[in-house]
């Protein structure tokens, strides 16, 4: 799309709605699963209207992940030192899993992406989340110096608190298979609380 001049409202519209296409399609089917054809129709355009926002499958793939990378950082930056320990890894935790109901095609395009080891976030991961998760343990370890938490692995602690969060979003059909109809985030809360109430506890 030509950059010198502002968007039009029909061009933010449909540059909304390719990328709306988009998370639907990668999230189904991965990067390599995924065509420009299905984005397009799944987003109501041509083909060519939709190269005129993208020039290439790989363009709108990484467009999406710039915009996640700092939706899924923001839970782990809230993450106060000034705060209470106990609450505040809990309230991080509840975070996490609230991401998993309400962003699950987003988790599963972050999901594929590492699968696939992560070739187009690659250096954020090793530079602006490895840098944030430095920190954060920094201040997880003091608590644990302190004696006001368990002493535990710190990087493994927020490995272990991905795993189970995420769980809900990227193997959804497998939760649900196995629950039916009852509402996996209903118990997984209250159950994952809970577990880390009581590994956190000194």
């Amino acid at each position: 799309m030509p950059k010198d001049r502002a968007p039009t409202r029909i061009q933010k519209k449909n540059r909304a709605a390719i990328l709306e296409a988009a998370l639907n399609v990668f999230s189904a089917h991965g990067f390599r699963g995924a065509t420009v054809d299905q984005i397009a129709a799944e987003a109501g355009l041509s083909k060519p209207n939709l190269l005129y926002y993208f020039p290439s499958k790989e363009a709108i793939h990484t467009a999406l992940l710039s915009g996640l990378l700092d939706t899924w950082l923001a839970p782990l930056h809230e993450l106060d030192a000034d705060g209470d320990p106990m609450e505040e890894i809990l309230s991080y935790i509840r975070r996490k899993l609230q991401m998993s109901r309400e962003l699950p095609r987003e988790s599963r395009l972050f999901a594929n992406e590492l699968v696939q080891g992560a070739p187009r976030i690659h250096e954020a991961l090793s530079n602006d989340l490895k840098a944030l998760v430095d920190d954060k343990t920094t201040i997880l370890t003091q608590w644990m110096d302190e004696g006001k938490i368990a002493r535990l692995h710190p990087y493994h602690l927020i490995f272990s608190i991905w795993a189970l969060t995420q769980h809900y979003a990227d193997f959804d059909v497998q939760v649900r298979a196995i629950l039916g109809n009852e509402d996996p985030f209903a118990g997984a809360e209250p159950f994952i609380d809970t577990l880390y109430r009581k590994l956190l506890t000194p």
